[in-house]
């Protein structure tokens, strides 16, 4: 009857798995072309395009098949057998199984290479425009940076809390279990170990699962969602919910602010439009530049602290409405051609209805900045069909390690 087959040997088909043109589990040894602007690499075996994570161009790798598309599939690094010379040793033990980073065995000027590389990409394939990215504007500081965290953690199982911490890497729901986070500030770190404690000791009290906030707000660290957290950006001073959105990189942020303001002004008109404003962060640092300011938000506690920074900062020709960004050029006493207007949208993007009604009104000059590149590039296609021509693509880095990048770019209205 021969020898019985070691079923623990034996890779188990996933169920529903789809098992052309590989079998699960099936490895291959394969080299790297090229990054995707998700951070990983592309292999081509035989004209199939396959997916690895956690590599570099150049390498020679085995990796495992784990998921078959209709066009690709998907494989997890199982060893580098030919390193590429950019390779680093990340810093971080769980590198490759927490999803925050994705670029940490690069070098990085090697990561500020490839997201330029990745957004000229993005602009050409996306927005059908070919037009020179500027270099990458790099983080002042690479680790340690974050001033935000959100750990997570699941329901208890038997009274007891187990993982906190953030999800697994190419999963939905699966965490791993984080005691720090290089790339976040030291005062949250030793924050974390005070939380993780706590919540451990108190296992009792969760039925559901949680997600925690530890927010860095003038060396100390804010955990309630409506406390009130600071930051300072030149000579501005920000306050608002630690819950509500702001930068997460204050290092970089400076710079950041400085290119978008410096845009804005560059278009010499008297009324500044900042959309998506969430705290008022644009609006405010741009606001001496301008004899009137109008910002949009949804959040109505949002507005609620742009009103108080600009009162704080003394600036009494701001204005902030609670509102869909749809509704903001109502407010805007100005014609377009007297009015430059800053967009920070979310990661899905502008939504349809905000982008008809801007190329309606037709402002001299646009800045659109983004952290979602591609949903940015989808907008840009949508403006330049408008009437809007690109004049300048500045990438700002405020996440080193991950595959996250902001994007700063300038339109102006086309002559008619």
């Amino acid at each position: 009857m021969g020898n019985p087959v070691d079923k623990r040997r034996v890779p188990r088909p996933k169920k529903k798995f789809n098992d052309h043109p590989f079998p699960y589990h099936h490895e291959l040894e394969v080299g790297i072309d090229g990054l995707t602007n998700e951070g990983s690499g592309v292999a081509r075996v035989e004209g199939w395009v396959v997916f690895v994570p956690f590599v570099l161009p150049g390498e020679r790798v085995r990796c495992r098949v784990f998921r078959n598309h209709k066009n690709y599939s998907e494989a997890d690094l199982v060893e580098v057998l030919d390193a590429a010379p950019e390779r680093v040793e990340p810093q971080c033990p769980l590198f490759g199984r927490c999803g925050g980073c994705q670029y940490q065995h690069v070098s990085y000027a090697t990561q500020l290479e490839w997201k330029g590389r990745q957004l000229a990409d993005l602009l050409k394939r996306l927005a059908g425009i070919e037009f020179p990215v500027e270099p990458v504007h790099a983080s002042p500081q690479q680790w340690g940076y974050r001033s935000k965290i959100t750990p997570h953690f699941h329901r208890p199982r038997d009274g007891q809390i187990t993982e906190i911490g953030f999800l697994q890497a190419g999963t939905r729901n699966r965490l791993v279990d984080v005691e720090a986070c290089p790339i976040a500030m030291a005062e949250l770190n030793a924050a974390l170990v005070e939380v993780r404690q706590e919540v451990r000791q108190d296992g009792g009290r969760w039925k559901n699962g949680a997600t925690l906030l530890l927010r860095a707000s003038e060396g100390t660290v804010v955990r309630d969602p409506k406390g009130l957290a600071v930051e300072r950006v030149g000579p501005r001073r920000f306050e608002f919910q630690a819950g509500d959105f702001f930068q997460n990189n204050p290092f970089i942020l400076p710079a950041f602010v400085e290119h978008v303001t410096t845009e804005a002004r560059s278009f010499g008109v008297p009324t500044l439009v900042d959309a998506y404003c969430g705290s008022g962060l644009f609006g405010i640092c741009a606001a001496e530049a301008f004899a009137e300011v109008v910002g949009v938000e949804v959040s109505e506690t949002a507005v609620e602290k742009a009103r108080h920074n600009a009162a704080i900062n003394g600036l009494d020709h701001c204005r902030f409405l609670a509102a869909s960004a749809e509704a903001i050029f109502e407010e805007v006493d100005r014609s377009g051609a007297e009015t430059v207007v800053v967009i920070d949208p979310p990661r899905a993007g502008c939504s349809e209805a905000f982008l008809r009604q801007l190329v309606e009104f037709a402002p001299v000059g646009l800045v659109y900045v983004s952290c979602k590149p591609a949903t940015q590039m989808r907008d840009l296609k949508i403006l330049t069909e408008g009437g809007y021509v690109l004049q300048k693509v500045r990438p700002f880095d405020l996440f080193p390690q991950t595959q996250h990048l902001e994007c700063v770019m300038t339109l102006a209205r086309a002559a008619p």
